[in-house]
């Protein structure tokens, strides 16, 4: 059904028409906010993974002790 929508050629008439839909200026600061986002996006998902290791390093508490304070 969709093969084939991507070809360079669709991909060229779709940027003309942004280009033709919010000038030269206005898409450089489209890019530039989706840069942003994009780099904001994995720093976040670098910092998410990382956490999950550091809270490994404490041993959860044995089922024992959790009922215990209870």
């Amino acid at each position: 059904m969709f093969e084939g929508l991507m070809q360079p050629m669709h991909l060229l008439v779709i940027l003309f028409i942004a280009l033709l839909f919010f000038g030269p200026s206005k898409l450089g600061d489209l890019g530039k906010g989706l840069g942003d986002g994009i780099r904001h996006f994995k720093n976040a998902m670098k910092e998410g993974s990382a956490e999950p290791s550091a809270d490994s390093k404490t041993p959860a508490p044995a089922p024992s002790q959790v009922q215990e304070q209870k």
